[in-house]
């Protein structure tokens, strides 16, 4: 049965979810959601209150292909989600961050390194307590051009922000996926992430916070 996932998107750095080099990839962050999430599911990214687009999306995937750390590492058809600290804003927060080496999880510098660049422990636990990243070739990516749900297809599917993703059946979201497919092209930027101007942060998962 195909589910949809749907959560609150709290910082849209162009990170988690990445939208970029045509595919949309979430491969850190929302552990639980990576675990769960299986080939054809969706997963929903609505506003919340931090970007003052609640009852928007800011992006809708649908999950064509599930990496391990290590294979969306050592694939090349991923090498450009791998990070470059002095490259583009969309170089910059690649995802392409973890791998295995002598038994151990490393991290590439990139937007979840702490300042200077070195591993941040915190949130490598976090991130890698699931060992999967939804790769998707067929998706909406709205940033901050996210577009209102009509109030009756969210009222209609009993979806309201929370805490962590709800699940729903695909029937239960097949107006919100036909409102996405009828409307808007796919596979395509309607616009920049929320927080690009700030590509350069870090985030830690240790207290929730960002840094320059």
């Amino acid at each position: 049965m195909t589910n949809v996932y749907m959560y609150v998107v709290d910082r849209d750095f162009g990170f988690a979810p990445n939208p970029f080099h045509g595919l949309c990839t979430l491969a850190t962050c929302k552990p639980v959601t990576r675990r769960v999430a299986k080939v054809g599911d969706w997963v929903v990214g609505m506003g919340g209150g931090r970007l003052k687009a609640t009852g928007k999306c800011v992006f809708a995937m649908k999950v064509s292909q599930l990496e391990t750390f290590d294979s969306y590492w050592t694939n090349p058809i991923y090498k450009d989600k791998k990070p470059l600290r002095n490259g583009s804003k969309k170089m910059i927060v690649g995802d392409n961050i973890y791998w295995k080496e002598d038994g151990e999880w490393r991290q590439v510098n990139s937007h979840h390194s702490f300042p200077d660049g070195s591993p941040n422990p915190h949130n490598i636990k976090n991130d890698t307590q699931t060992d999967a990243v939804l790769i998707s070739d067929y998706f909406f990516y709205f940033g901050a051009g996210a577009v209102q749900i009509p109030k009756h297809i969210l009222t209609g599917m009993g979806y309201v922000n929370g805490r962590h993703h709800r699940k729903f059946s695909i029937q239960q979201a097949c107006s919100l996926v036909e409102f996405l497919e009828r409307g808007f092209e796919s596979n395509i930027l309607h616009g920049d992430p929320y927080d690009f101007d700030s590509a350069n942060a870090r985030y830690s998962a240790e207290n929730n916070k960002v840094t320059a």
